[in-house]
Parts: structure tokens; C-alpha cells; sequence
């Protein structure tokens, strides 16, 4: 079936920027990482927090125990299980210092997030620090100038840096929550949502004891250059779409359509 000419379950999913302003946006974030803000360097008492909430967490219960791996033998997993409920986990990250936070809560939210929020602002050096970034994505917990105002009003010292729309991956909590995700919650078998939060929290401390700044190497150049180039690819596709439509209408009379749609791959 791999030969086969066309393989139809073999894709790769992808989304165009639609943000009308993602560099812009974007390069704040990529700035911050590098230690700058507005063209000047970070000063020894700012601070960069990533942070996002990882929710629908569930504690599968399997109809049968999990078998324990042995010497060329992987963990046996029963397929079947019951819903024990879930909850949502949210962190943040300390980008430069590689610090963790986190906490579990039963849903996600506005008063979640901002529980998380203070739970790190109260804390030494946060609390008295000149600058704390706050770099966070557009979910309804912290969506738009209202999050802003309500970061500012509660934390003065307090900045929310928005990520442009469909970037999360630009946001370094997620590479926390990928570790997470491989070395927590797979595979989910858990008796209750205690036994989850337990792991969860007891996985933060190791996780704290070990953890260094994420190395991270994409620029606001490297931004530039993707969005380049993933903008050339989609003109070159488009045209050739044209071109065949243009074909395939030869006949009829749309004129206008033509002249409209060759107008958008010009520009």
C-alpha cells in the first residue's frame, strides 16, 4: 500500500496565517526570548512567563489492570474503560530561569487563570520585579484588551503579551505540556482525578529539579522567511487552480470572474 500512487490516509495538516498582523505580533514573543522589548535589552529585573491551561484531562479507568512491562515486553493496556471525570491542568514557565508553575483546577477560565496568575505574582522576585511579560494566546480565558486591563488592574507591574491567532506553538508552555503529555498522562490509567492531580504535581517537582531554558533558535528573521515562503507556495498553487478553472470555462462568458481572480494573484 505504500507504492500505491495515491495514498489518501498518508497528509499533512497545515493552516495559512490569518492574522492580519502575525509578524507583528509574533516578533514581540520571538523579541522577549531573545531579551529585548521595543529595541531595548531586558533589564535584570524583568521577567518572561509563558502560560495556558491543558484541559479535558481525564482519569480513564480500565476494566482490567494494566499489565507491567518485562525484559522485551511493552505495558499492557486494557482498551476499555470508564470515565472517571476530568479536570484541567494550567502552568506557566519561567522562560529565562526555567521555572514551573502550575495547578490544577476543575475547568478552565477566567478565575482559574487569574488563581494561576497570582499564584506566581505573589512569589519572590515576581511580586517586586520592575516588568513580568506575560506571554499568553487568545483562549477565553485571556482573550483581548479586557485580559489586559484585568492583568494590569490586579498586577501592576504586570504586561500580557497576546500571541497572534493560531500560534500557539510559538508559546514555550506548550513544549512543557508536550513533555507532560508523554511522560504523565500516557498511557491514561488512573483509579480517580486525585490519582491524575497527584501525578501531575509530583511530576512538577521532579520536573523543577532538573529543568533548564528550553533552547530555542527561531527569529523574527526565521518568522519571516517561513511566512515567505509558505506565501509563494500558496500564489503558486492558486495559479495554477486559475489557470485550469480558466481552461475548463473557456467558453462561457466570465470575463469579469477572470479578470478579478488574476487581479488577486498580481497583488
Amino acid at each position: 500500500m505504500h507504492e500505491d500512487a495515491i495514498r489518501p490516509w498518508f497528509h499533512r495538516s497545515w493552516i495559512y496565517p490569518r492574522d492580519p498582523k502575525f509578524i507583528e505580533k509574533a516578533g514581540k514573543v520571538l523579541d522577549l526570548y531573545a531579551r529585548q522589548w521595543e529595541g531595548e535589552s531586558l533589564k535584570p529585573k524583568d521577567y518572561v512567563i509563558c502560560a495556558d491551561e491543558k484541559t479535558s484531562i481525564q482519569a480513564r479507568i480500565r476494566k482490567h489492570p494494566t499489565g507491567s512491562p518485562c525484559s522485551g515486553e511493552p505495558m499492557k493496556v486494557e482498551h476499555e474503560y470508564t470515565r472517571g471525570g476530568a479536570l484541567t491542568y494550567l502552568a506557566a514557565w519561567d522562560v529565562h530561569r526555567a521555572r514551573i508553575f502550575g495547578r490544577c483546577e476543575a475547568n478552565s477560565g477566567i478565575e482559574p487563570f487569574s488563581r494561576l496568575v497570582d499564584q506566581v505574582m505573589s512569589q519572590v522576585p515576581y511580586k517586586t520585579a520592575n516588568r513580568v511579560f506575560w506571554i499568553i494566546d487568545n483562549g477565553p480565558s485571556h482573550r483581548g484588551q479586557p485580559s489586559v486591563e484585568r492583568l494590569k488592574k490586579k498586577w501592576k507591574n504586570a504586561i500580557a503579551v497576546h500571541l497572534p491567532i493560531h500560534a500557539s506553538w510559538l508559546n514555550q508552555i506548550e513544549i512543557y505540556f508536550a513533555i507532560v503529555q508523554k511522560k504523565v498522562l500516557t498511557p491514561n490509567d488512573f483509579p480517580n482525578l486525585d490519582a491524575v492531580e497527584e501525578r501531575l504535581m509530583n511530576f512538577q517537582i521532579r520536573y523543577q529539579k532538573v529543568a533548564r531554558p528550553f533552547s530555542w533558535k527561531f527569529t523574527r528573521k526565521n518568522l519571516k522567511e517561513k511566512l515567505k515562503l509558505v506565501s509563494v507556495n500558496i500564489i503558486k498553487k492558486f495559479e495554477v487552480s486559475t489557470s485550469q478553472d480558466l481552461i475548463n470555462q473557456k467558453y462561457l462568458s466570465v470575463d469579469q470572474n477572470q479578470v478579478s481572480t488574476l487581479d488577486y494573484v498580481n497583488t
